[in-house]
């Protein structure tokens, strides 16, 4: 049972939900829009110095640069929700031992996938869509990316657990700081030293080591001026199934997410090739385009995911220290803000697509016309984005990982994926564009089935603490 003393003594208890969440969320939100950038600059340096060929190896390498972020963001989230909630119940020691364990799983993880990609890199590489005219850009890409793998998982996880352990602009700083490195070497390693698609890859990677190497000072180094609850030690870094287990249950459908994500990306590359060799457009210039298109998706994403994330703390905090008005007004306080947000983006999209498009080169105008295409239809619906990335959030961070793993899989894998198998038989390469609104709008009406009636309880839950002593009914298990 929490104690007066653990909600006055921490910030997350107290503190207006309006300010507390802009100082989390906007920390969050530049962590994730730069972690995305990654990705971008890397494009937009390519797409000048490579060409549309270059970019199409980006695409064709994503879906496992998808596939670390999914056991990184699966990690990172699990371990935060879960040391959030304990810090609410007053039991730090739960929560030191988490981050110490969250470090060994992490690099762990990055090191299994490093190997096990390394050796099957080409024909992974067939699957997620790879043309012979594409496969030597995409080998000398991947193969790099490959190699940073623990670096990058460690880093996402413990940005995470730096939120948790009320440092946010500290997570904001290691990513900041390494994606500058990556925008100053690009250019160097592809315009000075011709080193082409490799020389991007090792631009991010260490830029990736960089971040990860400052994640682990701070949780590695206490001052007195330091208020922290979780720190390094190397007892406690002795690997607890409970724990772990605890990590991965919460944190699987963000897990889920990204590795849906993974499983339409390679759908939609192998659709890409099929039906743009069908079309005048042709093969390649469709898997470059919709790979620009894809990667602006995901900055528009990050805007609700940081603002998600940002919440998570809130959240888990309050729901172990049972205030259940702070976690309403939290909730609504970030869905409205991200719903807001993504809508302001989407419009810039909407409206200037030629200006977004030619920022990743303009040497083909078939290229250019098909990628304004693809920005101005399979984004369209994507002004939805912000309610259900918030929502998913919630489910995670109030123990409830039955139904946000249900919702991390509905828009890709229950929607998206059969639409993109379907809808191409009628319309062909435009099926896949109209895959995108459909899939989501359809899934903004089921997040709300499920957010009705959870607001619902937890407004019951607000009105039986002001009558008297909690029930065990609640909907949101603690952990």
């Amino acid at each position: 049972m929490p104690t007066h003393e653990t909600t006055i003594q921490n910030p997350l208890g107290y503190k207006p939900i309006g300010m507390l969440l802009a100082s989390f969320a906007i920390p969050s939100i530049i962590a994730c829009l730069v972690n995305s950038i990654y990705n971008i600059v890397d494009q937009i340096f390519i797409g000048q110095g490579v060409g549309y060929l270059g970019n199409a190896a980006t695409t064709v390498a994503f879906p496992i640069v998808t596939i670390l972020m999914a056991f990184a963001t699966m990690v990172g989230s699990g371990g935060s929700a879960y040391a959030a909630i304990k810090l609410g119940q007053g039991e730090d020691g739960e929560a030191r031992l988490t981050l110490n364990n969250l470090l060994v799983l992490s690099a762990a993880i990055g090191v299994v996938c490093a190997v096990l990609g390394l050796v099957f890199l080409e024909p992974v590489l067939r699957l997620f869509g790879a043309t012979d005219l594409v496969m030597p850009f995409a080998k000398d890409y991947t193969s790099i990316i490959l190699i940073g793998s623990p670096f990058s998982v460690i880093s996402v996880a413990l940005s995470n657990m730096a939120r948790t352990d009320g440092a946010p602009r500290l997570s904001m700083y290691g990513i900041l700081i390494g994606a500058a490195l990556n925008t100053v070497l690009d250019p160097i390693y592809i315009f000075v030293l011709h080193w082409g698609v490799k020389g991007a890859a090792v631009a991010t990677i260490t830029s990736q080591i960089l971040s990860s190497l400052i994640m682990v000072v701070y949780f590695a180094r206490k001052t007195k001026k330091q208020k922290s609850h979780m720190r390094f030690s190397r007892q406690a870094m002795k690997p607890v199934g409970r724990v772990m287990g605890k990590i991965v249950v919460l944190g699987v459908s963000s897990g889920i997410t990204s590795g849906v994500a993974c499983i339409m990306q390679v759908v939609m590359n192998n659709s890409l090739v099929y039906y743009g060799n069908q079309s005048p457009v042709g093969g390649e210039i469709a898997l470059s385009a919709m790979g620009i298109v894809m990667k602006l998706a995901m900055i528009l994403g990050s805007v609700a995911i940081g603002i998600g994330v940002g919440s998570q703390p809130i959240l888990g905090f309050n729901l172990g220290a049972e205030k259940y008005e702070r976690i309403r007004k939290t909730y609504k306080t970030a869905a409205i803000s991200a719903t807001v947000a993504i809508i302001i983006c989407w419009a810039f999209c909407q409206l200037f697509p030629q200006f977004v498009v030619q920022i990743f080169g303009a040497d083909n105008e078939q290229f250019t016309a098909f990628a304004i295409k693809c920005l101005k239809i399979y984004l369209f619906g994507i002004f939805c984005a912000g309610f259900q990335i918030v929502s998913t959030n919630y489910f995670q961070a109030t123990g409830q990982p039955l139904k946000a793993s249900i919702l991390s899989m509905l828009r890709q894998l229950l929607l998206l994926i059969p639409l993109l198998l379907i809808l191409p038989r009628f319309f062909g390469l435009d099926g896949i564009l109209f895959a995108g609104p459909a899939a989501d709008i359809g899934s903004a009406i089921i997040v709300f089935l499920f957010i009705v009636p959870e607001m619902k309880k937890l407004n019951r839950r607000i009105q039986e603490s002001h009558d008297g002593p909690s029930h065990p009914d609640m909907s949101a298990t603690t952990v």
